[in-house]
């Protein structure tokens, strides 16, 4: 088999790996919480890093109006679907077909990266700017509008007196190596076509 091909069907395989491993994590620090509350963020659902972590950032968000974390979002039944056709799509794809169709795969995979990291900041920015008007203590920006509480979607913010972290996990760096390989694979498959 050519080399082309078996980094085409690893690559597509690797994406696998979001179905182990978490995609995102949030993590929030305060100096009334000497062990940080954290969230992974899976394709399929929510976690813990330490047990409880959901239930307090829910306690704590309750007072400022933000809405809970469910336990469950649109999104974690349909991205489980996108992820294993994406997947099975590469292979097959490896399998059959020539190098050509490794860059339109590449560039479906990324359309919709870019789509589900718009997806995460739309969520991320009602549950930090739609909040509860008659909640406990309602914080107001210097020129008398409500205080937003979005975590950032990538990176460190400071809110309040916590800091936010927002980072990929190892099921992204999973993803975007897989990604990467598949890439690599059409110049690979460009080469050897070029050689035969």
């Amino acid at each position: 088999m050519k080399k082309s091909k078996i980094l085409m069907i690893i690559g597509s395989l690797l994406l696998l790996g979001l179905f182990a491993f978490p995609l995102w994590n949030i993590t929030l620090e305060a100096p009334q919480y000497p062990i940080p509350l954290g969230m992974n963020i899976h394709i399929n659902k929510f976690t813990d890093v330490h047990e409880f972590d959901i239930k307090n950032i829910n306690l704590m968000n309750h007072y400022v109006g933000m809405k809970y974390i469910p336990e469950s979002i649109p999104e974690f039944t349909i991205f489980p679907v996108v992820i294993g056709l994406m997947s099975l799509f590469g292979v097959l794809i490896g399998l059959f077909t020539n190098y050509k169709w490794f860059l339109a795969w590449f560039v479906i995979m990324t359309l919709l990266g870019i789509a589900g990291m718009y997806d995460f900041y739309l969520w991320e920015y009602d549950y930090g700017h739609n909040l509860d008007p008659k909640a406990i203590m309602n914080f107001k920006n210097p020129d008398g509008s409500p205080m937003g509480f979005q975590p950032p979607l990538f990176g460190t913010k400071h809110i309040l007196n916590f800091i936010a972290h927002s980072y990929p996990r190892t099921g992204a760096y999973m993803m975007f190596v897989g990604m990467l390989m598949t890439f690599v694979a059409f110049f690979v498959g460009k080469k050897e076509a070029k050689i035969s």
